[in-house]
């Protein structure tokens, strides 16, 4: 049966509602499918692009979205789901490419990022048949059907991969991620050297307790008045709701963490990454007991110094975005860290053959952080 894709609007909350109750039921962990509020600011502040696709009669059986972070001029695919009895007649495929061709028609972005299941191949063939190329892999990083991996992908306007901003040097424990990037998305690394991480181990010295404040428009108040400028805020599409703070009042991390998804990613640290220095395990046990299995961190992929604090704590390269930040007319590569409290397990994983080279670059990273070096070599 074919189907008419259209706008959204907030008359269909309701049945957009019941649509991904009836793909998700309850775990769906993205308020965008299930909290009213939410779903009517998307569709009256101007920030996202919905589209739905709808029968002859007029029923709602396909939704997408791209939300935007118009000052970072970045989107992200969000929310597509296709009802059940309305699968194998490519709506995904058609969904998907309408809402981005919509997000990109204004020039207003450069790039759209989508974060993937991989308990099928399936969702990963929608958005690479849209021009989307993968980014690398994001293990342990959401609840949903249980504790599941994600997939990142982006697509990307015309013209912004070929004015990324030369990057001299990058930390050894990226090179595999850097070689899988070469490979997925076409770029050219050749000319990024390697530097071996300053010998240092995952050390708690000097860590104190960590207090965690929970309070959404405090911290939103707060982080504002730590971060002025915009340019110091940079994570896109994520606002900080949670702040932990040392004891001694060394330092301020800004987080947005989801106890419903098991998420939690450090926004941004005042006064600077630095501060984290031997206290990242005490952080992340306190993330844990707030709700949070899994962490990222967003940094630039030129910040050797930030990049080796985070490695240097047990967090993994997980993903590189290019051409991520514009800063006037050239476009600079950010990386994902991530790390996570629970047993990874790819067993259900099903990992297509563009995203195999992330995944040998995910467990070949993990595998030096995480295992002696003897049984690393063999």
């Amino acid at each position: 049966m074919s189907a008419t894709i259209a706008p959204a609007g907030v008359r269909d909350i309701a049945e957009l509602r019941q649509l991904y109750f009836d793909v998700y039921g309850n775990g769906y962990p993205v308020p965008l499918g299930s909290d009213p509020a939410v779903m009517r600011r998307l569709l009256t502040d101007g920030t996202a692009h919905w589209l739905t696709a709808r029968t002859h009669r007029g029923d709602i059986v396909g939704s997408a979205v791209v939300q935007t972070d118009p000052g970072s001029r970045i989107g992200k695919l969000v929310g597509l789901a296709v009802h059940p009895g309305h699968r194998g007649d490519g709506l995904a495929s058609r969904l998907t490419g309408a809402v981005c061709d919509a997000a990109f028609a204004a020039g207003l972005l450069d790039s759209v990022f989508a974060t993937v299941r991989v308990v099928t191949e399936g969702p990963q063939h929608v958005v690479v048949r849209n021009g989307f190329r993968p980014l690398g892999l994001l293990p342990n990083a959401v609840e949903v059907d249980g504790c599941e991996s994600l997939a990142l992908f982006a697509r990307y306007a015309d013209g912004v991969l070929q004015r990324r901003a030369r990057v001299e040097h990058v930390p050894e424990p990226l090179a595999g991620l850097l070689a899988a990037a070469s490979t997925g998305i076409g770029i050219d690394c050749a000319g990024t050297g390697r530097v071996p991480v300053r010998s240092g181990s995952r050390t708690t010295a000097g860590s104190g307790p960590i207090e965690v404040i929970a309070a959404p428009a405090f911290v939103r108040r707060r982080f504002l008045e730590r971060f002025p400028h915009p340019d110091d805020r940079f994570f896109p599409l994520h606002t900080p709701n949670t702040v932990l703070v040392a004891a001694d009042g060394g330092f301020e991390a800004y987080a947005d963490l989801d106890p419903v998804a098991g998420s939690c990613a450090l926004v941004a640290v005042h006064p600077r990454a630095s501060a984290l220095t031997g206290a990242l395990e005490a952080l992340m046990t306190a993330v844990t007991q707030a709700g949070a299995d899994y962490v990222e961190t967003l940094l630039p992929l030129a910040d050797t110094e930030a990049l080796e604090i985070f490695l240097a704590s047990g967090f993994v390269p997980s993903a590189v975005y290019p051409a991520m930040r514009r800063v006037q007319d050239r476009l600079h590569d950010y990386v994902v860290l991530s790390r996570t409290s629970r047993q990874i397990d790819f067993r259900r994983a099903a990992v297509s053959p563009l995203l195999q080279p992330y995944l040998s670059a995910y467990l070949s990273a993990w595998a030096a952080t995480y295992l002696p070096p003897h049984e690393v070599s063999l």
